[in-house]
């Protein structure tokens, strides 16, 4: 069979459910711009997410909109741009649930 090159490739490990309730506290948080967030994706939402090699990363949001927020991420020396559902997003400091 041919190797598969997909968007979630070799994600078994990372992208795994570490709790099964996770309630709506991620829909209802309220997020300002300049806020650091850490980006911990949720896999049960495939809408919206960011790519597996942001997963772990802080950031700060650079804009809010309705259902997403924009953030930038230093990965070496540059600044990168990433547009993330709520979901997929939590303040800095807050453990996973």
């Amino acid at each position: 069979m041919p190797v598969s090159k997909g968007y979630r490739r070799k994600t078994r490990k990372l992208f795994r459910k570490r709790s099964q309730v996770k309630g709506l506290s991620a829909y209802l948080r309220v997020y300002n711009s300049n806020d650091k967030v850490t980006i911990d994706i949720d896999p049960t939402q495939p809408k919206g997410m960011p790519h597996k090699r942001f997963q772990g990363l802080v950031g700060n949001v650079s804009k809010v909109m309705r259902r997403s927020l924009e953030i930038e991420v230093k990965v070496g020396d540059k600044v990168r741009k990433i547009n993330a559902r709520v979901e997929h997003v939590k303040p800095l400091g807050v453990k996973s649930e």
